[in-house]
């Protein structure tokens, strides 16, 4: 039997695969009615910079496919003794209800083509796979109030500082608006490299117009666009300093989503604008504002009807609550104030004549997004519980069939010991001798015994009463009663400070203390532990199991959020690939020092005595891919499945 195999073919320049077409070199179907239905989906004016390359093998004998002066497909048979025929189109079947199923060769006389839809969505090709899986490109505007390397303070600073990247390389228009800090330090410099837009807008809020300027980096194929005001030039970071929070934090996060509305409108960054048909990506809520104002102030007027919000929860725990009567600072028609409204229970308000009225920018950005993100599969359950909703669970639960989980990446060019020039020796997944010269060097780094088979243990983030502190400190006196080394690195709560000053001059052969944050130290630690612990109380990702893993360090985690979805606890006895085993690392539950000593009193001993064991745990690690370009592809199904529906507001 003859089949068609398309060998290779480019469009403008754009792409090249291969295909295999069906059996019968009369009809050729799309599989799943997708396939090649794309390459009929524009009249044949448009395929003048179109060419197909086909061959048929059927007993030795040939043909190809090329194509006509007018832009139809033409077949040219050449059989063995028979004499050349040109003139064949290739064309799309259609069913009743108008869909592609099927293709046939059809002689010129049929017609020319005119029947094909108008539009020609192609434009991502896989290629070695047995279809053309299509994928539309997108206008995507992140709005957020970090992102790395500009401003960063936790992973939503990593989130939308990779996250854009790799959806630029895959092939969307991407611009990331957030605010342009100036602290008047060093870190400034990073700013340096963005130009003034020379745009001035004003935008209404908080009693009048006020006026915003943007700057703009394209850097990494990403609009960089920064949104400038005075709000944003003080010392601190971008929520507060050494005194608490910074009081008109409302203020600025409402003109940071004012002004991401208008950047798509006003500027033209590479010649022209992205215009009002946009997939805005709103983090958390500092920019929770953005999909109430384009329900409220866009919508109704003909603009950006055909865009769509999609809310990311980064941290529940952050919602943007301020007294009620700030509602008319916030630019908002007096109608819509019931999308915000928020009435704290009675045990939480601060006297008996106290209403407990307020205004809640996250409760507002849930009901009126399309499509709702957390940052892990677990989290997303979570929060619609009551122990994680902080008040917003059954409001989530009603939007639970728009409400998803997807895993962060890493940046695993950053993240690579192979090549990471902050660590001792590079090493990889086939071969590790170089994490035991890591190992070596940290001890000698930070003054502890140097003793290869001891195992050392290492804990880096915040020091405060979510990161589970509070059951290092009590588990502490027993763990150091065992031949381990601990090392943790972190700043926060003065208390946690103080105690891990204390407990290093107390134990100075197995115990370090660094306060404060350092970047090269973190990837040291990561490389040099055998074993990271993490016993948050409640955690929406968490990036340390995942740079643990990378670097062959085996986490021990508190089973919640994203521990849970990323942690695989070890099983000695299931059959693994490589007969070690199956697992990552151990996930404990409940949140006890008990449940925490008795996993790390399992990895320690495995750790000692099952060495080949602990290899295959590292490596298991090290081969998971955790990497943004796995995540990107998740954002753009949400995306698209956000665009089948209408505007939910």
């Amino acid at each position: 039997m003859e089949s068609l195999f398309l060998q290779s073919f480019h469009m403008k320049g754009l792409c090249r695969s291969k295909l295999n077409f069906g059996s019968s070199p009369l009809q050729i179907r799309g599989n799943n009615q997708v396939g090649i239905s794309c390459l009929w989906k524009q009249r044949s004016r448009t395929w003048s910079n179109f060419s197909i390359k086909c061959q048929t093998f059927s007993d030795g004998n040939e043909g190809r496919v090329s194509s006509s002066t007018d832009g139809s497909l033409v077949i040219e048979s050449q059989r063995g003794g028979d004499e050349e025929k040109k003139g064949s189109l290739l064309g799309p079947v259609k069913d009743a209800s108008g869909s592609i199923v099927g293709f046939e060769l059809f002689s010129q006389s049929v017609g020319n083509g005119n029947d094909v839809d108008e539009e020609l969505e192609e434009e991502t090709v896989y290629e070695g796979q047995d279809k053309l899986l299509t994928k539309k490109k997108m206008s995507i505007i992140f709005v957020t109030s970090e992102a790395a390397p500009y401003s960063k303070t936790g992973g939503l600073g990593d989130v939308c500082g990779s996250l854009p990247i790799s959806l630029a390389e895959r092939g969307h228009r991407v611009m990331v608006v957030s605010p342009r800090y100036i602290h008047g330090t060093a870190a400034d410099k990073v700013y340096a490299g963005a130009f003034d837009a020379n745009c001035r807008i004003k935008v209404n809020c908080f009693g009048g117009p006020q006026e915003v300027a943007f700057f703009h980096e394209y850097k990494n194929g990403v609009d960089w666009v920064f949104v400038d005001h005075l709000s944003y030039h003080r010392p601190g970071n971008p929520y507060g300093d050494s005194y608490g929070a910074f009081g008109d934090n409302q203020f600025r996060f409402t003109l940071l989503c004012h002004a991401a509305c208008e950047a798509p409108l006003v500027l033209p960054l590479g010649g022209y604008t992205y215009g009002d048909k946009c997939m805005f990506v709103v983090n958390d809520w500092h920019a929770g504002l953005v999909p109430v104002l384009l329900a409220a102030n866009y919508r109704p007027y003909g603009v950006y009807k055909d865009a769509r919000s999609v809310l990311v929860i980064h941290n529940l725990s952050h919602q943007g609550v301020e007294a009620a009567l700030t509602y008319e600072n916030l630019g908002l028609p007096p109608q819509w104030y019931g999308a915000l409204e928020w009435v704290f229970p009675e045990w939480a308000r601060a006297h008996a004549l106290d209403k407990g009225e307020a205004v809640n920018i996250l409760k507002g950005a849930i009901v009126t997004s399309d499509r709702i993100l957390t940052v892990s599969q677990g989290y997303s359950w979570e929060i619609t519980t009551v122990e994680g909703g902080y008040g917003l669970h059954d409001l989530l639960t009603s939007r639970k069939f728009v409400l998803n989980g997807i895993i962060n990446g890493i940046n695993v060019n950053e993240w690579d010991p192979s090549n990471d020039p902050l660590i001792a020796a590079p090493y990889s997944v086939d071969d590790l001798s170089g994490k035991a010269e890591c190992k070596a060097a940290l001890q000698k780094e930070l003054g502890l015994p140097i003793k290869p088979d001891c195992p050392l243990i290492g804990f880096i983030g915040r020091l405060d009463y979510q990161k589970g502190i509070d059951v290092i400190q009590e588990a502490f006196p027993q763990l150091m009663e065992d031949d381990v080394q601990f090392v943790m690195l972190g700043s926060g709560d003065s208390r946690y400070e103080s105690w891990m000053r204390a407990a290093e001059g107390a134990c100075k052969d197995k115990f370090r203390g660094w306060v404060g944050f350092s970047v090269p130290i973190s990837h040291r630690i990561t490389a040099g532990c055998d074993i990271l612990l993490m016993p948050s109380r409640f955690e929406p990702c968490g990036l340390n199991q995942l740079y643990a893993m990378r670097y062959g360090t085996i986490p021990i985690v508190h089973n919640t959020g994203g521990l849970r979805d990323t942690v695989e606890t070890y099983n000695p006895f299931a059959v693994g690939p490589d007969g070690t085993g199956t697992g990552t690392g151990w996930a404990f539950s409940p949140l006890t020092k008990e449940s925490m000593l008795s996993a790390l009193s399992n990895a320690v001993r495995t750790y000692r005595d099952y060495k080949e064991s602990w290899a295959g745990l590292m490596k298991r690690g090290m081969q998971q891919d955790f990497t943004w370009d796995t995540a990107a592809a998740q954002y753009e199904q949400v995306f698209e499945w956000a665009l089948i529906d209408p505007p939910y507001c």
